[in-house]
C-alpha cells in the first residue's frame, strides 16, 4: 500500500510583520493641516475692515503675514497637544476626509471673503472720503499674499533648520536639551545682530545719507523771503541754504499782513516765522539758541504771542496750524521752530525716538528763558504746539499736563503718536464713562480732546485757562498703533465706533495689529478730517485756546475757509 505525502504549508512566522496599507500622508506639501486651518481664520480676519482704505498691495502684504502667524500657531498649538502626550491616530479614510473638508471650506471661503473685502474697502473709502477703486484689483492680493506667506514660511523653516543642526552638533558635547537651549539662543542672538547691526543700522545709515542730500533741494515754487521777520532772509543771521528744505518751506510760507486784514477785517502785522536748520548747529541747544537770537534780531518779543513748534523729523511744521495761528492773532505772533534731524517722521519713528522729545525740551527752554528774563508785565503769551512726531517732541519739554499748564499760556497737540507718555497717561486716567478715542479730563476743565471743532463745545461745562487740546481723529493709525494691539483688545475698539471708522471693524489678535501698522503708510493721503490729515479745523483749534479779544465764530469761520481753500500740505 502506497501512501501519498501532502506537503503542509509552513505555520506563520510571528515575527513578520504584516504587510501596511497604503500610506496616506498626514500634511499635504509639507503643510500641517491644524496650521492650514488657523491660517484660513487668519486670512479671513486680515480681508476685515480696519481704519483706513488700503491699496491692494498693503492688502496683500498684511494678508500674507496674517497667513503665514495663523499657520505658526496653528503649528505651535498642535505641537504643544503632542508634548502632553496627546497624538490622535486618525485612519487614512479620516484623513482624507480632513483633507478634503479643508479644501472645500478654503475653496468657498478664500473667494467669498475676497469679494467681501474689496466691499468692505468701498465703505471705508466712502467713509474717509476716498475715491473708490477698482474692486478686480483684489483678485491680485490672494497671488501676493501667498508670495509672502511662502517667504515667511520658508524663512521660518531656515531657521528651524539652522537650531535643529547647531543642536546635533552641540549635543556631542553636552546634553541635548542643554545643546538645544543655547542653539536657540544662538539664534536668536544672530537674529538680533542681523537686523540691528546689518539692516537697521545699514538701511537708516543709507536712509539719513539719502536724506540729508535731499535736504540741499528746495520745494516748487518756493523763494527766499525778503521781509526781514523771516528767518532765511537777507537781513536774517540764519542763511538761506543752510535751513533745510522744510524749513524754506515755513519762512517762506504764511499769510500777509494785508492778507491777514482781507480775511478778518483787522488790521494786521507781518507774522513773524524763525528757523533753524539742522546744518546750521552741532546739536539740539546750539539750535535752539541760533533761534532765540533770530527772535531777539526780529523783535518777537514785542509781539503778543510766542508758539514754540517742535517739527517732525526733517524739520516739516504744518503750514495750515502755523496760518491759522496767524490769522488768529492779525499777524501779531512769532513762531520759533527748528530742524534736528534730515530723516523724515516715518523713519525717526522707528529709527530715533531719543531726539524729538530732546529737541523739544531744548527749544521750549530756550524761549522760556528768554521770555521769563522780560519785565512780567510786557511778557507775550508763550503757547506750543506739533504735530505727529512734532507732538511727541514738544510734549517732552513737560512732566506732564499740570506742568503744561503751569508753564504755557496754551497748547495744541495733533496726531499725537501712541507711545507719548503724556498723552498715554492723560487717556488712561481719563473720566470714567469717557471715551479712550474721546477722553475727558477733569470735566475738561483745561484739557479737551477733540476729532473736529464741535468736540470742543461739552454743553456748558467749564473751561478756564490756559486751554490745551489733543486734536486726534478716529480714523488716525498713528494715533492708535501700538504692540498692544498684538495680543490686547484696545478701548477704542470695544467701544462705539468714530464717525469715519467702518463699524464692521473688530479686533483679532496679531492681525488688528499688522492692519493698522500698514494704514499709517498711506494714514496721511486721505483728506483733512481723516486719518492723520489735519487741516481747516486748526482755526477753531485757535480761537478756543487763544480767545482774541473781539473775535467771534464769523472770524472763525472766514480763516476756516481760506485754510480749506489751500493747498494740502502733508509731509
Amino acid at each position: 500500500m502506497t501512501s501519498t505525502l501532502t506537503a503542509v504549508p509552513p505555520l506563520p512566522d510571528d515575527t513578520t510583520p504584516p504587510p501596511e496599507p497604503p500610506a496616506t500622508p498626514r500634511r499635504f506639501a509639507g503643510l500641517h493641516p491644524v496650521g492650514l486651518a488657523v491660517a484660513l481664520l487668519f486670512f479671513v480676519g486680515s480681508m476685515t475692515p480696519s481704519l483706513l482704505p488700503r491699496a491692494w498691495f498693503l492688502q496683500g502684504v498684511a494678508t500674507g503675514i496674517s497667513v503665514a502667524i495663523g499657520y505658526g500657531l496653528g503649528c505651535g498649538a498642535a505641537w504643544v497637544v503632542r508634548t502632553c502626550g496627546v497624538s490622535p491616530d486618525f485612519t487614512a479614510r479620516t484623513r482624507r476626509i480632513g483633507w478634503w473638508t479643508l479644501a472645500a471650506v478654503s475653496a468657498v471661503t478664500v473667494p467669498l471673503f475676497l469679494v467681501l473685502g474689496s466691499w468692505w474697502q468701498q465703505i471705508v473709502r466712502d467713509l474717509a472720503g476716498v475715491e473708490r477703486a477698482n474692486r478686480a484689483n483684489y483678485l491680485l492680493i490672494l497671488l501676493l499674499s501667498v508670495v509672502v506667506a511662502v517667504i515667511l514660511l520658508a524663512a521660518a523653516r531656515g531657521i528651524r533648520r539652522g537650531t535643529r543642526a547647531l543642536t546635533r552638533v552641540g549635543s556631542r558635547y553636552v546634553p541635548a536639551p542643554v545643546a538645544r537651549l543655547v542653539a536657540v539662543a544662538l539664534v536668536v542672538a544672530l537674529g538680533i545682530f542681523a537686523v540691528n547691526g546689518l539692516v537697521y543700522r545699514g538701511l537708516i545709515g543709507l536712509a539719513n545719507q539719502s536724506a540729508a542730500a535731499a535736504d540741499h533741494g528746495t520745494a516748487d515754487g518756493v523763494e527766499q523771503p525778503q521781509a526781514p521777520e523771516r528767518s532765511g532772509s537777507p537781513a536774517s543771521a540764519q542763511p538761506w541754504d543752510t535751513l533745510g528744505r522744510e524749513g524754506r518751506t515755513f519762512v517762506a510760507g504764511g499769510p500777509t499782513a494785508e492778507q491777514i486784514t482781507s480775511v478778518t477785517g483787522r488790521s494786521a502785522q507781518t507774522p513773524i516765522r524763525v528757523y533753524a536748520g539742522r546744518a546750521a548747529a552741532d546739536d539740539v541747544d546750539e539750535a535752539a539758541d541760533l533761534v532765540v537770537a533770530e527772535l531777539e534780531r526780529t523783535g518777537a518779543f514785542e509781539r503778543s504771542v510766542i508758539a514754540v513748534a517742535t517739527t517732525t523729523g526733517r524739520g516739516w511744521v504744518n503750514s495750515r496750524v502755523a496760518s491759522s495761528l496767524e490769522y488768529t492773532t492779525a499777524g501779531d505772533s512769532a513762531i520759533a521752530a527748528m530742524q534736528y534731524s534730515f530723516l523724515p517722521s516715518a523713519l525717526s519713528f522707528v529709527a530715533d525716538r531719543e531726539t524729538p522729545p530732546q529737541a523739544g525740551r531744548a527749544l521750549f527752554e530756550a524761549v522760556e528763558r528768554a521770555v521769563d528774563e522780560l519785565p512780567e508785565e510786557t511778557r507775550p503769551k508763550l503757547i506750543t504746539f506739533g504735530e505727529s512726531l512734532g507732538s511727541f517732541g514738544g510734549q517732552g519739554a513737560f512732566s506732564g499736563a499740570q506742568d503744561m499748564l503751569a508753564r504755557t499760556d496754551g497748547a495744541l497737540w495733533v496726531g499725537t503718536p501712541n507711545f507719548s507718555p503724556q498723552w498715554s497717561y492723560l487717556t488712561d486716567h481719563r473720566d470714567p464713562g469717557s471715551y479712550e478715542r474721546l477722553p475727558v479730563i477733569d470735566g475738561g476743565e483745561n484739557v479737551r480732546f477733540a476729532a473736529s471743532a464741535a468736540d470742543l463745545d461739552m454743553s456748558g461745562a467749564f473751561w478756564g485757562d490756559p486751554r490745551i487740546i489733543y486734536w486726534q481723529h478716529a480714523s488716525d493709525p498713528i494715533t492708535w498703533w501700538s504692540f498692544d494691539l498684538l495680543l490686547n483688545k484696545p478701548d477704542w475698539l470695544r467701544e462705539p465706533l468714530g464717525d469715519d471708522v467702518d463699524p464692521g471693524m473688530r479686533w483679532m489678535p496679531f492681525v488688528t495689529f499688522w492692519q493698522v501698522t500698514l494704514d499709517m503708510v498711506f494714514s496721511a493721503d486721505v483728506p483733512a478730517g481723516h486719518g492723520h490729515t489735519f487741516g481747516a479745523d486748526a482755526a477753531d483749534m485757535w480761537a478756543a485756546i487763544l480767545q482774541p479779544e473781539g473775535w467771534t465764530a464769523e472770524d472763525t469761520a472766514r480763516v476756516h475757509s481760506v485754510i480749506a481753500d489751500g493747498l494740502p500740505d502733508q509731509e
